[in-house]
Protein backbone atom coordinates (compact mmCIF):
# COMPACT_ATOMS: atom_id res chain seq x y z
CA UNK A 1 0.00 0.00 0.00
CA UNK A 2 1.33 3.59 -1.05
CA UNK A 3 0.49 6.80 0.54
CA UNK A 4 -2.00 7.51 -2.62
CA UNK A 5 -3.93 4.52 -1.64
CA UNK A 6 -4.19 5.54 1.89
CA UNK A 7 -5.82 8.78 0.83
CA UNK A 8 -7.87 7.00 -1.38
CA UNK A 9 -9.05 4.63 1.68
CA UNK A 10 -9.67 7.55 4.39
CA UNK A 11 -11.08 9.85 1.49
CA UNK A 12 -8.41 12.28 2.06
CA UNK A 13 -6.43 14.12 -0.22
CA UNK A 14 -2.88 16.32 1.38
CA UNK A 15 -2.74 20.05 0.04
CA UNK A 16 1.13 18.67 0.93
CA UNK A 17 1.59 14.94 1.09
CA UNK A 18 4.92 15.51 2.71
CA UNK A 19 3.75 15.80 5.65
CA UNK A 20 2.06 12.95 5.28
CA UNK A 21 5.04 11.40 4.66
CA UNK A 22 7.00 12.62 7.34
CA UNK A 23 4.42 11.21 9.64
CA UNK A 24 5.65 7.87 8.77
CA UNK A 25 9.26 8.61 8.86
CA UNK A 26 10.99 6.88 11.74
CA UNK A 27 14.09 8.43 12.95
CA UNK A 28 16.11 5.69 12.03
CA UNK A 29 15.52 6.56 8.41
CA UNK A 30 16.46 9.83 8.61
CA UNK A 31 20.25 9.11 9.95
CA UNK A 32 20.57 6.75 6.89
CA UNK A 33 19.57 9.47 4.55
CA UNK A 34 22.72 11.73 5.63
CA UNK A 35 22.75 15.08 3.38
CA UNK A 36 18.80 15.07 2.52
CA UNK A 37 16.43 17.27 4.26
CA UNK A 38 14.19 14.72 5.72
CA UNK A 39 12.42 15.01 9.18
CA UNK A 40 11.42 12.44 11.42
CA UNK A 41 7.85 12.08 12.80
CA UNK A 42 8.30 12.57 16.22
CA UNK A 43 7.41 17.21 16.57
CA UNK A 44 4.33 15.49 14.63
CA UNK A 45 3.85 12.62 17.04
CA UNK A 46 3.54 15.26 19.82
CA UNK A 47 1.21 17.67 17.86
CA UNK A 48 -1.31 14.59 17.18
CA UNK A 49 -0.98 13.44 20.46
CA UNK A 50 -2.45 16.92 22.01
CA UNK A 51 -5.37 16.48 18.99
CA UNK A 52 -6.44 13.54 19.93
CA UNK A 53 -6.34 13.90 23.33
CA UNK A 54 -9.18 16.98 22.42
CA UNK A 55 -11.01 15.35 19.72
CA UNK A 56 -11.34 12.46 22.32
CA UNK A 57 -11.98 14.52 25.46
CA UNK A 58 -14.90 16.50 22.78
CA UNK A 59 -16.28 13.29 21.84
CA UNK A 60 -16.70 11.51 25.45
CA UNK A 61 -18.28 15.15 26.83
CA UNK A 62 -20.98 15.33 23.92
CA UNK A 63 -21.83 11.71 24.24
CA UNK A 64 -22.16 10.64 27.80
CA UNK A 65 -23.34 13.69 29.47
CA UNK A 66 -23.38 11.98 32.59
CA UNK A 67 -19.87 10.97 32.60
CA UNK A 68 -18.39 12.46 35.86
CA UNK A 69 -14.54 13.87 35.19
CA UNK A 70 -13.06 11.22 36.44
CA UNK A 71 -14.96 8.76 35.08
CA UNK A 72 -13.97 10.51 31.29
CA UNK A 73 -10.39 10.85 32.36
CA UNK A 74 -9.75 6.77 33.06
CA UNK A 75 -11.68 5.97 29.43
CA UNK A 76 -10.17 8.88 27.40
CA UNK A 77 -7.01 7.65 28.94
CA UNK A 78 -7.81 3.86 27.57
CA UNK A 79 -8.66 5.09 24.27
CA UNK A 80 -5.29 6.93 23.70
CA UNK A 81 -3.16 4.60 25.29
CA UNK A 82 -0.69 2.53 23.70
CA UNK A 83 -1.93 -0.46 22.50
CA UNK A 84 -5.80 1.19 21.34
CA UNK A 85 -3.47 3.30 19.36
CA UNK A 86 -1.43 0.05 18.01
CA UNK A 87 -5.15 -1.42 17.08
CA UNK A 88 -5.97 2.16 15.29
CA UNK A 89 -2.68 2.03 12.96
CA UNK A 90 -2.86 -1.45 12.33
CA UNK A 91 -6.79 -1.34 11.23
CA UNK A 92 -5.06 1.00 8.00
CA UNK A 93 -2.16 -0.64 7.56
CA UNK A 94 -0.03 1.81 8.93
CA UNK A 95 2.99 -0.32 9.65
CA UNK A 96 3.21 -1.19 5.60
CA UNK A 97 4.18 2.53 4.96
CA UNK A 98 6.63 3.15 8.03
CA UNK A 99 10.33 4.59 6.59
CA UNK A 100 12.67 2.70 8.63
CA UNK A 101 16.27 2.66 8.25
CA UNK A 102 17.74 -0.73 7.80
CA UNK A 103 18.91 -1.90 11.64
CA UNK A 104 15.40 -0.96 12.75
CA UNK A 105 13.67 -3.43 9.87
CA UNK A 106 15.70 -6.15 10.29
CA UNK A 107 14.99 -6.09 14.21
CA UNK A 108 11.10 -5.95 13.30
CA UNK A 109 10.14 -2.51 13.99
CA UNK A 110 7.66 -2.39 11.40
CA UNK A 111 5.52 -4.45 14.23
CA UNK A 112 6.95 -2.81 17.36
CA UNK A 113 3.71 -1.47 18.96
CA UNK A 114 5.40 1.95 20.93
CA UNK A 115 6.48 2.61 16.58
CA UNK A 116 2.94 2.30 15.58
CA UNK A 117 1.52 3.98 18.62
CA UNK A 118 3.58 6.78 17.74
CA UNK A 119 3.08 6.54 13.78
CA UNK A 120 -0.77 6.72 14.59
CA UNK A 121 -0.25 10.00 16.86
CA UNK A 122 2.20 11.42 14.11
CA UNK A 123 -0.56 10.51 11.47
CA UNK A 124 -3.05 12.51 13.48
CA UNK A 125 -0.97 15.28 13.89
CA UNK A 126 -0.27 15.36 10.03
CA UNK A 127 -3.89 15.47 9.19
CA UNK A 128 -4.54 18.11 11.85
CA UNK A 129 -1.66 20.17 10.06
CA UNK A 130 -2.75 20.05 6.65
CA UNK A 131 -6.25 19.17 6.79
CA UNK A 132 -7.85 21.06 10.13
CA UNK A 133 -9.68 19.97 13.12
CA UNK A 134 -12.99 19.25 11.26
CA UNK A 135 -11.20 17.14 9.00
CA UNK A 136 -9.99 15.05 12.30
CA UNK A 137 -13.38 14.88 13.97
CA UNK A 138 -14.62 13.47 10.53
CA UNK A 139 -11.74 10.82 10.65
CA UNK A 140 -12.47 9.75 14.14
CA UNK A 141 -16.31 9.71 13.70
CA UNK A 142 -15.19 6.72 11.27
CA UNK A 143 -12.33 5.19 12.58
CA UNK A 144 -12.16 5.52 16.16
CA UNK A 145 -15.47 6.91 17.97
CA UNK A 146 -17.38 3.68 16.80
CA UNK A 147 -14.85 1.30 18.72
CA UNK A 148 -15.98 3.57 21.32
CA UNK A 149 -19.67 2.98 21.00
CA UNK A 150 -18.72 -1.23 20.54
CA UNK A 151 -17.97 -0.51 24.12
CA UNK A 152 -14.36 -2.04 23.62
CA UNK A 153 -13.11 0.19 25.97
CA UNK A 154 -15.79 -0.42 28.80
CA UNK A 155 -13.47 -2.89 31.16
CA UNK A 156 -12.21 0.35 32.79
CA UNK A 157 -15.08 2.21 33.17
CA UNK A 158 -18.48 1.14 34.81
CA UNK A 159 -21.06 2.06 32.22
CA UNK A 160 -23.89 -0.18 34.26
CA UNK A 161 -23.39 1.86 37.56
CA UNK A 162 -23.21 5.60 35.34
CA UNK A 163 -26.67 4.30 33.55
CA UNK A 164 -28.30 2.86 37.06
CA UNK A 165 -27.23 6.66 38.59
CA UNK A 166 -28.48 8.51 35.75
CA UNK A 167 -32.43 6.76 35.65
CA UNK A 168 -32.25 7.49 39.03
CA UNK A 169 -31.17 10.89 39.10
CA UNK A 170 -33.90 11.89 36.78
CA UNK A 171 -36.44 9.31 37.78
CA UNK A 172 -36.45 7.43 34.24
CA UNK A 173 -38.09 4.17 35.85
CA UNK A 174 -37.00 0.75 35.84
CA UNK A 175 -33.40 -0.95 34.63
CA UNK A 176 -33.50 -4.76 33.50
CA UNK A 177 -31.08 -6.88 31.82
CA UNK A 178 -31.66 -9.39 30.00
CA UNK A 179 -29.47 -12.38 27.62
CA UNK A 180 -30.91 -12.85 24.59
CA UNK A 181 -28.39 -15.32 22.68
CA UNK A 182 -25.74 -16.95 23.30
CA UNK A 183 -23.61 -17.51 20.56
CA UNK A 184 -20.30 -20.05 19.32
CA UNK A 185 -18.80 -23.10 21.02
CA UNK A 186 -18.42 -23.30 24.80
CA UNK A 187 -14.68 -22.43 24.60
CA UNK A 188 -15.80 -19.52 22.78
CA UNK A 189 -19.36 -18.21 23.77
CA UNK A 190 -20.00 -14.99 22.85
CA UNK A 191 -23.29 -13.02 25.07
CA UNK A 192 -25.94 -10.59 23.66
CA UNK A 193 -27.17 -8.68 26.23
CA UNK A 194 -30.38 -5.98 26.01
CA UNK A 195 -30.61 -3.37 28.59
CA UNK A 196 -34.65 -2.32 28.68
CA UNK A 197 -36.00 0.98 30.51
CA UNK A 198 -39.73 0.58 31.25
CA UNK A 199 -39.53 -2.44 29.10
CA UNK A 200 -38.45 -0.83 26.03
CA UNK A 201 -35.13 -1.65 24.49
CA UNK A 202 -32.43 0.93 24.97
CA UNK A 203 -29.04 -0.39 24.19
CA UNK A 204 -28.17 -3.96 23.05
CA UNK A 205 -23.99 -5.30 23.59
CA UNK A 206 -22.18 -8.21 22.79
CA UNK A 207 -19.69 -9.54 24.79
CA UNK A 208 -17.06 -12.99 25.79
CA UNK A 209 -18.85 -12.71 29.16
CA UNK A 210 -22.69 -11.71 30.50
CA UNK A 211 -21.10 -8.93 32.58
CA UNK A 212 -19.15 -7.52 29.48
CA UNK A 213 -22.31 -7.90 27.12
CA UNK A 214 -24.22 -5.94 29.71
CA UNK A 215 -21.82 -3.41 30.08
CA UNK A 216 -21.61 -2.73 26.40
CA UNK A 217 -24.93 -2.86 26.66
CA UNK A 218 -25.37 -0.31 29.12
CA UNK A 219 -22.78 1.83 26.91
CA UNK A 220 -25.46 2.09 24.28
CA UNK A 221 -28.19 2.95 26.65
CA UNK A 222 -26.03 5.97 27.86
CA UNK A 223 -25.16 7.10 24.44
CA UNK A 224 -28.93 6.78 23.08
CA UNK A 225 -30.41 8.74 26.18
CA UNK A 226 -27.72 11.37 25.99
CA UNK A 227 -28.28 11.94 22.13
CA UNK A 228 -31.96 12.02 23.00
CA UNK A 229 -31.44 14.51 25.91
CA UNK A 230 -29.45 16.94 23.40
CA UNK A 231 -32.33 16.39 20.13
Amino acid sequence: MGFKQLQNTIGVTFHDESVLKQAFTHSSYVNEQRGKRIQDNERLEFLGDAVLELTVSQFLYKTFPKMSEGEMTKLRAAIVCEPSLVKFAELLNFGELVLLGKGEELTGGRQRPALLADVFEAFIGALYLDQGLDVVFTFMEKYVYPRVDKGEFTKVTDFKSQLQEYVQQDNLGEIIYRIVQEKGPAHNREFVSEVLLNGDKLGEGLGRSKKEAEQQAAARALIMLGAAKQS
